[in-house]
């Protein structure tokens, strides 16, 4: 990883996620107003592109009802503000195992194991600009919890996504995971240019020490777009650490709650913090037609 800074960055805001987060935050936006609203502050701060999951009104818990997301998607479009939206196709990859000494069954309550087209019944609906795909399978935090996502099921959505019209943003948690995404690409399933989200820091994914992440960017083809987080405290030294390394930014309330020590974020401040670090380095933020241009996405309103 040379020193080649990216001189003209995009920042994603990653809204609100579907982790654990609303008992520790009064911050993080849970209903599809809130979604709304806290993205398009997230836009008037910098972020040309949201990252937007949906949750349960009602009790805050992840969701993937499509009829929420129309309502986050025509509340940001009747905004009149400006930002590329990219929607989570991340859902319905989760399994949660039984116990350590019977596995099987899964356990009903966390599990939620769906087919690659009802993962994209939101987005063949909605048509975003972009949708994210969950690059690989993995072990997630300390419980029996599974991210499961095979590469046929990965062919499926991404044939899925390309014939939709949408740029899949694949997300990257391992270094397995980037060779996935190249195998993908070799299989013509994904058109150029290709867009990847590094996700660093996340149990048991790639850690977030320099040498990982430089051994992550080194291996990233040339021609393609790149992003890179890392989640909890180092979000935002991250910030600097992709723009510096030649990639884009993410930063927001799905990866990281705080501000400052003892400080709770909203998404608008992690997004000017990280303009701030742009801006100081020498860096220029992209608008949102500029990241179209570069991606070759569609506005779609």
């Amino acid at each position: 990883m040379g020193l080649t800074p990216n001189r003209e960055v995009f920042i994603t805001c990653a809204v609100t996620g579907a982790g654990d987060t609303t008992g520790r935050s009064d911050k993080v936006p849970v209903t599809p107003q809130q979604i709304a609203e806290s993205s398009v502050a997230a836009a008037r701060a910098g972020a040309a592109i949201a990252h937007i999951h949906v949750r349960d009104p009602d009790s805050g818990a992840p969701s993937r009802d499509p009829a929420l997301y129309r309502e986050v998607v025509e509340r940001i479009r009747d905004s009149g503000v400006d930002m590329v939206l990219n929607l989570t196709a991340g859902m319905g990859g989760d399994l949660v195992l039984g116990s350590t000494e019977a596995p099987l069954p899964a356990d009903p309550q966390g599990t939620d194991m769906i087919g690659a087209t009802e993962r994209l019944v939101h987005i063949a609906e909605l048509r975003p600009e972009i949708c994210t795909l969950d690059c690989g399978t993995m072990n997630f935090g300390e419980g029996d919890y599974v991210m499961t996502n095979t590469p046929a099921m990965l062919k499926a959505m991404a044939r899925q996504i390309r014939d939709l019209g949408v740029r899949p943003e694949i997300e990257v948690f391992d270094t397995g995971h980037l060779l996935l995404a190249k195998w993908l690409k070799a299989q013509g399933v994904i058109d150029d240019p290709v867009m990847i989200q590094l996700c660093m820091g996340i149990p048991w994914g790639a850690p977030d020490d320099l040498g990982t992440f430089k051994a992550v960017v080194d291996n990233v083809p040339e021609d393609w777009t790149f992003s890179a987080f890392s989640i909890g405290r180092n979000q935002l030294p991250y910030a600097a650490l992709a723009m510096l390394a030649g990639g884009n930014i993410r930063v927001g309330l799905e990866d990281n709650i705080w501000l400052d020590k003892g400080v709770l974020a909203s998404n608008e401040d992690l997004v000017a913090r990280a303009a701030t670090a742009v801006q100081s380095l020498g860096g220029r933020l992209l608008s949102p037609a500029e990241v179209r241009q570069k991606l070759k996405l569609e506005k779609r309103w």
